[in-house]
């Protein structure tokens, strides 16, 4: 048993010690997701790694909230999905503050522009996860070790407990379905 798996489990029993012993052992990864994610952003996000990071490991370590990891790999997904919660409520509060009226008349910057746009795609992809999750929730959490949490196909297949064939067929068939729903989506 690693030793995250094992700090993981003190952390499901309460142990209050185990958050800070965790960061530690955790912190370069989730920094590297991160930045990952942050990487397709455009220019100008006001988010940075490090406070995406902050903000996910605290999700995550929150003893009322805190999930029942199985091992490493489980504890990484569920961290790339706080992190994509996180930049998907980024992405909303920015959207509603764009229609609440702080309007102002401006030069068009296309570099917040390639911004709104990419702000409207992780929307898009989020919805369009919110259904796939309803219809195969495997294949979405696919998507969100591959995507979010930047897993290789044969680390996302173990994490699953699936063959990396499936995985690949599974992926294969997801990218085309979720490209066809998104674009769907934005001719509505």
């Amino acid at each position: 048993m690693s030793d995250v798996t094992h700090i993981l489990g003190r952390l499901e029993r309460g142990d209050e010690e185990a958050a800070g012993e965790l960061l530690p052992l955790v912190y370069d990864e989730l920094r590297r997701m991160a930045a990952r994610q942050l990487a397709t952003e455009a220019a100008g996000h006001t988010l940075q790694p490090t406070a995406l990071v902050h903000e996910a490991y605290l999700k995550l370590v929150d003893q009322d909230r805190a999930g029942a990891w199985n091992h490493r790999g489980h504890f990484f997904s569920a961290a790339a999905e706080a992190m994509r919660r996180i930049l998907v409520d980024h992405a909303r509060r920015k959207k509603a503050e764009k229609r609440e009226g702080s309007r102002r008349r401006s030069d068009l910057d296309p570099e917040k522009l390639a911004f709104l746009e990419r702000r409207d795609d992780l929307l898009a992809l989020d919805e369009a996860l919110a259904l796939l999750e309803s219809t195969d929730p495997r294949k979405a959490e696919l998507v969100k070790l591959r995507f979010f949490a930047g897993l290789t196909m044969s680390q996302a297949a173990e994490a699953l407990g699936i063959s990396v064939a499936t995985a690949e067929r599974d992926w294969a068939y997801t990218r085309v379905w979720l490209l066809r729903e998104m674009t769907d989506e934005k001719k509505s």
